[in-house]
Formats: C-alpha cells, sequence, structure tokens
C-alpha cells in the first residue's frame, strides 16, 4: 500500500491536472517485463509477459493472426492492445501505429508499449515517467521491455536469451526469455502473474481460430514455472488433438502415434492413457488395451461406465463380449 500511495503521489506532482485525466487516473498498473516476438520460419507471433501484479495477461498481452502483437505496460492504457492491431491490419507497421498510438495519448510518460507487426518489423516506447529501471531493446523479430526492474540486467539478460534459444519453437524461445529475466533480477516487488499468448502468421475466417496458445497464470508463488508446466500440457493436448482428428479419419495407426506422444508428455493424466486405450481396442489389439483400461479403472472408476456409453457414439467399435471384457 505505501508504494501505490508513493507511486500515486509521484504521478499527481509530476503531472498537472492527473485526477481529471482519464487517460491516467483510471488505468491500472502492470508494472512488468514483456518480449513481443515473432518465429522467422513459422511466422508465428507471441507476446510473453510477468509481472508482480495479478492477472497480468488480461491487461498486457494482445495479439491477431496475420497481422501482429502488442504489449502494453507500466500505467497500461489498454486501448493500445485493440487500436494497434487495428492500426496493423489497416496496412500500417509497427512503428507507424505505435507513432500513432503514443502522439494521442496524454499521459504517453508513463506508458511502456511494444508493437510488432506480421513482418517482424518491432517499435517500443518507453515513457519517461516510468519507474526506473526502465528501459527496451527492438530489433529484428522481436521486442524486450521492462519496467519497475530491480536491476538494469533485465532487458539485456531478455535479448541474450531470444538470441540464444533460436532454435525452439517460439513458444518455448519466449518462456526461456522471461526465465532469464527473472534470473536477472525482474520485478523490484517480486512475482506473481504470468501470460503467455501465441497467433499465427496467416489471418483467420474464425474469431475462435485466432490464438494458438492463450495461457495465463493469474496469482501463483512460481508463476514462470506454472506457465512452462502449462505450456508442457498444452502440448501434449495438441497431439491429443491430432490424435482425436486421426481417429475420425478412421487411421487408427497414426492415432495411436499422436496419442502416444501425447502420453510421453503428460503420462500421469488419465484421458491421454484413455484414448491411447481406445483406439488400440478399436484397432483390434484388445490384449495391449485390456492392462492400460484395468489401471485406469483402478485409479478411477467413472472412465470404466464412460466406457458403457462409447458404443452409442460410435467411438468405440467393439463387439459386445469385447466391450464386457474391458468394463469387467
Amino acid at each position: 500500500m505505501k508504494l501505490f500511495l508513493f507511486l500515486s503521489i509521484l504521478i499527481m506532482s509530476a503531472h498537472s491536472g492527473f485526477a481529471q485525466n482519464p487517460e491516467i487516473s483510471g488505468d491500472a498498473f502492470a508494472h512488468t517485463y514483456s518480449i513481443v516476438a515473432r518465429d522467422s520460419i513459422t511466422g508465428e507471433m507471441a507476446v510473453g509477459v510477468q509481472s508482480h501484479w495479478f492477472s497480468v495477461g488480461s491487461l498486457v498481452s494482445w495479439g491477431r493472426s496475420g497481422v501482429g502483437v502488442v504489449a502494453t505496460q507500466s500505467f497500461v492504457n489498454p486501448a493500445y492492445g485493440p487500436k494497434g492491431l487495428d492500426l496493423m491490419e489497416e496496412g500500417k507497421s509497427a512503428k507507424v501505429a505505435l507513432e500513432e498510438l503514443v502522439a494521442k495519448d496524454e499521459g504517453k510518460a508513463f506508458r511502456q508499449v511494444a508493437v510488432l507487426d506480421a513482418s517482424g518489423k518491432a517499435a517500443a516506447f518507453t515513457g519517461e515517467k516510468c519507474v526506473e529501471s526502465a528501459m527496451h531493446h527492438a530489433g529484428s523479430n522481436f521486442s524486450v521491455q521492462a519496467n519497475m526492474m530491480l536491476n538494469d540486467d533485465v532487458v539485456p539478460a531478455m535479448k541474450l536469451a531470444f538470441q540464444e534459444h533460436a532454435d525452439l519453437p517460439l513458444a518455448e524461445r519466449v518462456v526461456k526469455v522471461l526465465q532469464a529475466a527473472e534470473a536477472a533480477g525482474g520485478d523490484i516487488r517480486g512475482k506473481q502473474s504470468a501470460a503467455l499468448l501465441v497467433v499465427g502468421p496467416d489471418k483467420v475466417e474464425n474469431s475462435w481460430e485466432d490464438k494458438k496458445i492463450d495461457l495465463r497464470v493469474d496469482d501463483h508463488t512460481e508463476p514462470l514455472a506454472e506457465l512452462e508446466r502449462l505450456l508442457k500440457v498444452a502440448r501434449a493436448y495438441e497431439f491429443m488433438n491430432r490424435g482425436d482428428v486421426a481417429m475420425e479419419e478412421e487411421n487408427v495407426d497414426e492415432a495411436l502415434k499422436q496419442y502416444g506422444k501425447a502420453e510421453d508428455l503428460f503420462p500421469e493424466n488419465l484421458e491421454m492413457r484413455y484414448w491411447k486405450a481406445i483406439a488400440l481396442a478399436n484397432s483390434g489389439r484388445m490384449e495391449e488395451a485390456l492392462p492400460i483400461f484395468k489401471a485406469i479403472f483402478k485409479e478411477d472408476d467413472n472412465w470404466r461406465t464412460m466406457t458403457t456409453r462409447l458404443p452409442a457414439s460410435g467411438l468405440l467399435n467393439v463387439s459386445k463380449e469385447q466391450l464386457n471384457q474391458i468394463v469387467n
């Protein structure tokens, strides 16, 4: 509370008419470090962020497939997100979009923003009233930025991590950057929340196809460790989804391959093991399927009941005798 009071007094004394200015007075704190980035091979774009503030992902990270990504932080003006994306969708570069946004913002001295367009061009802005340590670095296909950091080492560490982990998929690369920021000192107040957003290289017709990865850790003692865990789970479910598609196409071998990859990433997950067993049963490999079913039912008998319901939906194609074998 003392810190918040101090910041309020500081801002009011530094900016005439602060209390009457809706561009500043109504905005939330999101002092933080973040990265906007693009994979030069796949064209995917991402925003990664961590902060000692509740639910940082609900304020800072914005993205649109085939258009770009935005990170808006410090004393957040959330309009920078959707408006920045709209400007880039109109064909304006990240630099031009950012310049337009900042020029119209009476509270720009308190803002920190990074914008990256679908071509990989990045632009960033750090207002003169952002709490130190505050700085940014914009390069080809990425920008890293931070404010209210413990020291000046955070942004250089983020830049180096992005360059050193070019072999990783974009989402995992972004997590490495955030981890490097934390290792260098991070937010002077500590840590609480984190988020990771990844969008695709091409515009999509349907809004629900826009986000390839959308993970948030709103309140956690180790938000980056939890974010990394969630990303691993998300990758496992990507394999599960591919397995489901293969099952729909009656390609059992491919389904088994994808379910197996999911299980390798998340072996303790009963559902992943279960659908692998279903695929085995559907392919006539009952001897392999039965021990898996037995182990799953022992841990949670609800899966036994679930199995009796699948034949009617066409998801389990076995004889009555084989179904009895499975459930009994």
